[in-house]
């Protein structure tokens, strides 16, 4: 796949406490890695995978943000223009699973309202676990958020987490596009203008009375022979 060929670009951020595997999961999805290592986010940090979708060229670009609280000032701003995104919390830490709703909320004071899913990861660790499944899936229809058990050492239901949230902004994509060709067409289309017959001063306006038709037609914003890519905003 070319650089020039991407033509959909999407950005989604992963939040959550600190040491919930939020770095390993983006690790596992876009390098197909894990490892035990712990290393703490500073800041953000930032990898993307490209994938095809239904003959579309697509790129998920996937921020992992601080989890600790020194961090919130700058973590916050890389919130903007996201289109997605994943609150993580871990099987073996209660705090992390009580701090969901505060990160959700978090995301929308910056974004609005887009696509979340909520992930409860580490379920490989059933003897330590400290959050009952009934629990999160308790939580998750309260928040009204899509709900996904994963183990990102197990590599199970990450690749699903990231392809319910492209399938999700896909129909969304789709939804605003016909809500703009239907706007397009009731607005833009063949028009009939009558010419004024000639003054009685002698002046015409062209010089006759027919009906003349103006014929204008919508530009199209998208293209198949030249992809170009399209800029993070939000929906």
């Amino acid at each position: 796949m070319k650089e020039e060929d991407v033509e959909i670009a999407i950005k989604v951020v992963i939040v959550g406490n600190g040491a919930v595997g939020k770095s390993s999961m983006i690790q596992r999805y876009c390098k197909g890695i894990f490892t035990k290592d712990y290393k703490k986010t500073i800041g953000v940090d930032f990898l993307e995978r490209q994938i095809q979708v239904k003959e579309e060229d697509v790129r998920l670009m996937l921020w992992d943000t601080a989890g600790q609280e020194e961090f919130d000032a700058i973590t916050k701003s890389y919130y903007r223009g996201a289109q997605a995104g994943v609150v993580v919390f871990s099987t073996v830490d209660k705090a992390s699973f009580e701090a969901v709703e505060k990160w959700k909320r978090k995301v929308e004071e910056e974004v609005g309202c887009i696509p979340l899913v909520l992930v409860q990861n580490k379920i490989d660790l059933v003897d330590e676990a400290v959050v009952a499944p009934e629990e999160a899936e308790a939580l998750a229809k309260r928040l009204k958020l899509r709900f996904y058990r994963a183990s990102v050492k197990e590599n199970l239901n990450i690749d699903e987490v990231f392809l319910y949230l492209l399938d999700k902004y896909m129909q969304k994509l789709q939804t605003q596009e016909a809500e703009d060709n239907a706007t397009t067409n009731t607005k833009i289309g063949i028009f009939n203008t009558t010419v004024p017959p000639p003054s009685n001063d002698g002046d015409s306006n062209g010089g006759n009375d027919q009906d003349q038709t103006i014929q204008l037609r919508p530009t199209k914003q998208r293209t198949k022979g030249k992809k170009q890519q399209m800029k993070c905003q939000i929906l």
